[in-house]
């Protein structure tokens, strides 16, 4: 099937804003998402909290442990390195070590505060183009990473699949419609991954074709013209990416892996710092349930992975009076501790965006 053209007019709302160099709305992010991801995460723990407390409940603290919650936070540290690690070696190293760091805190921020369907992509893209990348370089290293997280699903996947007939990776008191939408997630993540995979590596054409076969249809075609530019940049640099040697996908892959597996660890770090409990079951869960987020549609999936962890790290705590403080450390750890440093990296672009605004105005007085 042909590729479809594009009429040469398209409609003036897909057109970027003047002077915004990512080609995004840049409406992509607003304070209501952060007011609204803090409220649910608020109100969710304080639940779990009210439902699990106990009288004397800090008496009863196995304090021994609890410097694991040290340990989590490293690993914080740890993931966001290996990102920033990631985003500097697939920029070739156009990007100093400094400003992939403040391209990280401003992704990860802003994939914490908005819905899935948003993510953190589009800010990230922006803040490159003002580290003086171009457009098609900031647009490539976006799409990369991202393939490189669904291509490690190609092998998460099949792990817990196979693991979960031996041991009880999604929890008996989830039931069968548990079980049921794990299956399906797993499906569409899997079947997702592996397109993308094929996609980008063997038959670039086909994720054009797909997309605009797609956003064809009546519910979607507004956003049709904007999708399209998205998947021929993909189209473009999987020919480029074809071109590097393997030595250079491994690196990327290996770093990406490595960031991948020191979030879904915290969950279980977080678990044995309150109780003893299954070292390999824990880490299993902590896959299962950060997979589950993923089709959260709250702004950062707040509200409902509060839950998750509830479902899914819950049953391995000997004592559930535990499980409210638990969630709160974990939130505190791997999300506020995030939003905090996003909004700093996020204050350094204003400021210089201030600064250039007042320059270019003394400029022209």
């Amino acid at each position: 099937m042909p590729d479809e053209q594009l009429p040469e007019e398209q409609p003036p709302e897909e057109h970027p804003p003047e002077g915004h160099p990512s080609g995004y709305d840049a409406n992509f992010f607003s304070g209501k998402y952060l007011a609204l991801s803090i409220l649910l995460s608020l109100t969710s723990m304080g639940l779990l909290i009210y439902f699990t407390y106990s009288p004397g409940l800090f008496d009863r603290l196995y304090w021994n442990r609890t410097p694991g919650l040290f340990i989590a936070l490293f690993v914080v540290g740890l993931r966001i390195w290996f990102l920033s690690a990631k985003i500097r070696y697939l920029s070739e190293e156009r990007l100093s070590w400094i400003a992939s760091l403040r391209v990280v805190l401003c992704w990860e921020f802003t994939s914490s505060v908005t819905p899935s369907t948003i993510g953190g992509g589009p800010m990230a893209t922006y803040v490159m183009t003002r580290e003086n990348l171009s457009l098609g370089q900031s647009s490539a290293i976006v799409i990369y990473g991202i393939m490189l997280d669904q291509l490690l699903l190609v092998f998460v996947i099949p792990v817990l699949f196979a693991v979960g007939i031996f041991l009880p990776v999604v929890p008996e008191n989830a039931g069968w419609a548990g079980h049921g939408a794990m299956f399906l997630v797993y499906m569409m993540l899997l079947s997702y991954a592996l397109f993308l995979t094929y996609g980008v590596f063997r038959n670039p054409a086909i994720l054009k074709r797909t997309v605009n076969i797609v956003f064809s249809l009546p519910i979607l075609r507004k956003n049709r013209y904007k999708i399209a530019r998205e998947a021929e940049q993909l189209e473009a640099y999987s020919h480029e990416l074809r071109k590097k040697p393997n030595s250079f996908v491994y690196k990327a892959f290996g770093l990406s892996t490595l960031a991948w597996l020191a979030k879904v660890s915290l969950p279980g770090i977080v678990v044995l710092s309150f109780v003893p409990a299954d070292v390999a079951l824990s880490f299993l869960r902590s896959m299962a349930m950060t997979l589950a987020g993923m089709f959260m549609p709250t702004p950062g999936g707040s509200g409902g992975v509060e839950g998750l962890y509830a479902l899914f790290m819950g049953p391995l705590m000997e004592r559930r009076e535990f499980l409210g403080i638990a969630v709160f450390m974990w939130r505190l750890i791997s999300f506020y501790v995030l939003v905090g440093a996003g909004l700093m990296g996020m204050s350094w672009y204003l400021n210089v965006k201030v600064v250039e605004t007042m320059n270019n105005r003394k400029k022209n007085s």
